[in-house]
């Protein structure tokens, strides 16, 4: 069930009928936007895990880390539903990195009720999401982690396809998601060049982790994190056999780096 894209209501109601642990789905208001998102807690009192998903996505594509019980009982897990994603505005496209990153914001300033110092996983277009709020609150982020990370704008990657996602008569008969992603796609160089000049900024330790047999992100990226990151302690991570989905193809690396098992 967990390589399934798309799940319905009933079908997380029947994922998690028989668990003693179920998430709470909660909405925020940011300025025109509502921001939904699942939290998966067993005290209030530990830190938070925020995980940052890609493009298109929904906050059921971290359901394997959400589900997992050692870091449930080391996190307060929340997994969002990015702005035109999910049920965050569903269909309206936020192509602004920061816009994204502040609607995030929100949701951390509200749940972050021990005020400890919280971690951070972004995944493909969420990782530089994830970047630009340890950036920017260095303060509040305790460790960075960028999976899979588009982050160089000389290098998106487009297909032959690509640019027939953005004819109107197609984008009818296309899910909205796929929408709101190819309208990310084409805006995603222009973001990533006002992100040029953060990167000496970022100070949070990160890891930065891509699978060698990406074929969806230019591993390029890689490449590009470890010449951009320099002020940072940083663990840079290319995995072997290893495509675009590390968080579900590496689950148990990916626990073990959160837990500092590592």
């Amino acid at each position: 069930m967990l390589n399934k894209y798309i799940y319905t209501d009933k079908e997380l109601e029947l994922h998690y009928a028989h668990e003693t642990l179920k998430p709470s789905y909660r909405n925020i208001n940011f300025l025109d936007h509502t921001m939904h998102y699942a939290v998966m807690s067993r005290n209030d009192s530990l830190p938070l895990l925020v995980l940052i998903h890609g493009a298109p996505g929904a906050w059921y594509g971290y359901m394997n880390l959400m589900d997992d019980t050692l870091l449930q009982q080391r996190y307060k897990l929340i997994a969002i539903d990015r702005l035109g994603y999910g049920k965050s505005n569903y269909g309206k496209a936020e192509t602004s990195t920061q816009i994204q990153a502040l609607a995030v914001k929100e949701i951390i300033d509200k749940e972050n009720i021990s005020g400890k110092k919280i971690v951070l996983l972004g995944r493909s277009y969420g990782a530089p999401i994830a970047a630009f709020l340890s950036i920017n609150y260095p303060q509040q982020v305790e460790k960075l982690f960028m999976v899979s990370p588009v982050i160089d704008p000389q290098k998106e990657k487009f297909y032959w396809f690509s640019s027939i996602g953005k004819w109107k008569p197609v984008q009818w008969f296309l899910p909205k998601m796929l929408n709101v992603a190819t309208k990310e796609k084409y805006s995603h160089e222009r973001e990533m060049l006002l992100m040029l000049p953060k990167w000496k900024k970022l100070y949070t330790p990160t890891y930065v982790i891509t699978g060698a047999n990406d074929k969806i992100a230019d591993t390029c990226n890689y490449s590009f994190a470890r010449s951009h990151l320099k002020n940072c302690p940083s663990v840079f991570l290319k995995l072997q056999n290893t495509g675009h989905l590390v968080t579900n193809e590496q689950p148990e690396l990916i626990r073990n780096l959160l837990l500092q098992k590592l």
